[in-house]
């Protein structure tokens, strides 16, 4: 808008001092006269003040000026905090009242930004507020209107504006909520033991919080269980840790009467379970050149604890002396075979045979062992085929493959082991490194004897020659059994014929039988990244994978069919935004994942409350409001205010009016020029001559 503006101004022709010192020496030649009152001293003084005004040049000066409008800045949050219940709402409803208040008052721009929902870095928004100040000169900002619940994260020291700042924010003053804190929970567990978890139940909004507040625990799914604890007191809860690889806890804090949302009233702690050390009895029967190689295996794990006995005299040599004196020290088979067989986590057997050191019961104790969740691995040569193989024993029971019972048993000659088809979708040899891949003979070299065996149960996951079964894999009951029927993997180890991946081979059966995680070939896993849920089938049975079944924390269900992935798994990706435990299940397995709040600064406190923005308000002159709880927000009038003027009342607030302009023109007329101020002070000057002359 345009506007013209006059006023007088002065454009003295000598220095304002020189012009003070002229006003000095006038005023001391005129107070004799005056004190004297004599004649013609009125007009000596106008002759010396038209004098002084001639020399300050008085103008009337006319400016053309176009005056700019002032801005004000409307920030409304969208963070996750300022959505819950009907906040989103009231926050846009509120937007476009304002929106249109601001549109009917003169020389206001109203500029609207909007604050996003920043993942764990809370609400920034000072942030977003600073990079839209950089684009309002400060001369023209009116003030700040910020729709926000008061939960910002990014409050700065000072305030970075001297106009207004007011808050709007929903619902109404004296919100309570509770809140569940999880103060301390192990990232691992070791497999067998307890762990601890510190939890805090808070109710903030309340004074003086007495009482206690119900807790449930479910872990993995599970039934759950409940525990009291009390209202702003630490308290711990044990957590068993039965199995290795994740291990997921949900704890539910009950619902305080009247609280803002149960948002945060959840927790979910993911507890990786680890074996602290694994117990190995390896039992080695009669020599051989590879007798060693289960040892160095073992031994090379800092985390296995070995316990190891060999036969060192073979069959062939027996001279009839007693047993209790063929050992350096006496063999404990009573206390391995029977007090402590079930603290080891996995027995060996290398080419043992049945010659009575192991009676009978003790056999039969090491397959009750399997049968009840132990693992046995069984590396077998020619001594399996004969009168003494631990076939033909009560442990018979639990291995997947017996002697065939037909001549030539132990097959000699060159063969390159082969990864069964079957093989191949069994996460032990499913990419052995050589492997015979689309057909092709295997890279690795040769062995030289297997024994040819009935399966009776369990995977086929290797193949010697003719197709017959060389390494076995099976579950017996709660337990598993490996077995190996070949004594020459050894070679492997001495690069015989360009060698193989013994090492990695025989690491992988042995974590398989101890339950590796990575290593289940009948599993279903689920984990959460970056906001998206991966559930990952694995099975031996080949066909299209059945349609898999997720249910969100709120209880909302998605099927859908997984995308085969190879190497007998299937995979199901979707989003996974909601906080809490994600269950997944195919029809015969059940996973679980869990999803801690992507924010967890906007959970920590879901009150509308103004007490974090309380320094700022003050210091800007700038009020709190809240918008009430109904459909329609009670939004405060918008006035303008001129500077240095509350900016706040009852049932309004203010934006400054700064008034800046830009000047167009200017134009200047002298009040008193050259020739009128001559003929004034000699006029002056001739009365006062001649009233003196009188």
């Amino acid at each position: 808008m345009n506007q013209t503006i006059a006023g007088i101004d002065f454009a003295p022709v000598l220095p304002l001092w020189l012009i003070g010192i002229a006003a000095v020496i006038a005023i001391l030649a005129i107070a004799p006269a005056a004190w004297r009152n004599a004649r013609g001293f009125i007009w000596r003084g106008v002759t010396f003040a038209l004098i002084l005004l001639a020399l300050a040049n008085p103008r009337l000066v006319e400016e053309s000026r176009e005056t700019r409008p002032d801005i004000a800045l409307l920030v409304v949050d969208q963070s996750d905090s300022a959505r819950i219940g009907t906040r989103a709402a009231q926050i846009e409803a509120a937007r476009r009242e304002i929106e249109s208040r601001a549109s009917h008052l003169p020389d206001l721009e109203l500029r609207t930004i909007e604050v996003p929902e920043q993942g764990n870095q809370g609400t920034r928004l000072f942030t977003a507020m600073e990079r839209a100040l950089a684009e309002i000169p400060r001369a023209r900002l009116a003030g700040v209107i910020a729709l926000t619940d008061g939960q910002v994260h990014d409050i700065p020291a000072t305030s970075p504006i001297d106009a207004p700042f007011h808050a709007l924010m929903p619902g109404q003053a004296g919100e309570t909520d509770r809140r569940l804190r999880v103060i301390e929970a192990p990232g691992f567990g070791i497999v067998g033991r307890e762990v601890e978890i510190r939890v805090a139940v808070d109710d903030l909004g309340v004074a003086n919080p007495t009482g206690a507040a119900r807790l449930t625990i479910r872990r993995d799914g599970e039934t759950p269980r409940s525990e009291s604890v009390p209202i702003g007191r630490d308290h711990r809860i044990t957590v068993p840790i039965q199995r290795g690889g994740p291990t997921v806890v949900e704890i539910e804090a009950a619902a305080r009467p009247g609280e803002v949302s149960t948002l945060n009233n959840r927790q979910v702690v993911t507890i990786n379970g680890v074996r602290d050390r694994l117990r190995v009895l390896l039992v080695s029967g009669e020599p051989h050149p590879g007798e060693r190689t289960w040892r160095r295996l073992l031994k090379a794990d800092p985390n296995v604890d070995l316990v190891h006995f060999t036969i060192l005299r073979p069959p062939e040599k027996d001279d009839l002396t007693p047993l209790n004196e063929l050992a350096l020290i006496a063999f404990p088979v009573r206390e391995l075979f029977q007090v402590k067989l079930r603290e080891f986590d996995l027995i060996v057997f290398d080419r043992f045979s049945n010659r009575g050191i192991l009676p009978a019961a003790y056999l039969r104790n090491i397959a009750d062992y399997v049968r009840g969740g132990g693992a046995l691995l069984m590396s077998t040569g020619p001594e399996f085929s004969g009168p003494t193989s631990l076939a033909l024993t009560p442990l018979g029971g639990v291995l997947p493959a017996r002697p065939t019972g037909r001549q030539n048993i132990v097959a000699e000659g060159a063969f390159r082991p082969r990864v069964s088809s079957l093989g191949f979708r069994h996460p032990v040899t499913e990419d052995l490194p050589g492997a015979n891949a689309d057909n092709a003979e295997a890279s690795w070299g040769h062995w030289y004897r297997s024994l040819r065996a009935d399966q009776r149960s369990g995977s086929t996951v290797m193949e010697g020659s003719d197709g017959t079964p060389l390494l076995v894999l099976d579950r017996v009951g709660e337990g598993r059994v490996a077995l190996l029927l070949s004594d020459h993997i050894w070679l492997w180890s001495r690069g015989h014929d360009g060698g193989g991946p013994q090492q990695e081979l025989l690491r992988r059966i042995a974590h398989w039988l101890m339950r590796e995680t990575e290593l289940e070939e009948e599993d279903l896993t689920a984990r959460i990244e970056n906001g998206r849920l991966t559930v990952t089938r694995r099975s031996l049975t080949e066909g299209p994978p059945p349609e898999i079944t997720v249910t969100a924390p709120d209880g909302r269900v998605t099927r859908a069919a997984p995308e085969p992935a190879g190497g007998g798994r299937a995979v199901l990706t979707m989003p996974a935004t909601q906080p809490g435990v994600w269950n997944a299940t195919d029809g015969r397995r059940t996973a679980f994942a869990a999803s801690a709040a992507t924010n967890p600064l906007e959970v920590a406190d879901l009150r509308a409350d103004p007490a974090k923005l309380h320094p700022l308000l003050t210091g800007t002159g700038g009020v709190a409001r809240y918008l009430g709880d109904g459909a329609t927000p009670v939004v405060p009038d918008l006035r303008r205010v001129a500077p240095g003027r509350d900016v706040a009342g009852a049932g309004w607030i203010g934006l400054r009016r700064n008034g800046d302009h830009t000047v167009t023109g200017i134009s200047a007329l002298p009040l008193l020029p050259a020739w009128l101020a001559l003929a004034l002070v000699l006029g002056a000057a001739v009365m006062a001559w001649r009233r003196e002359g009188h």
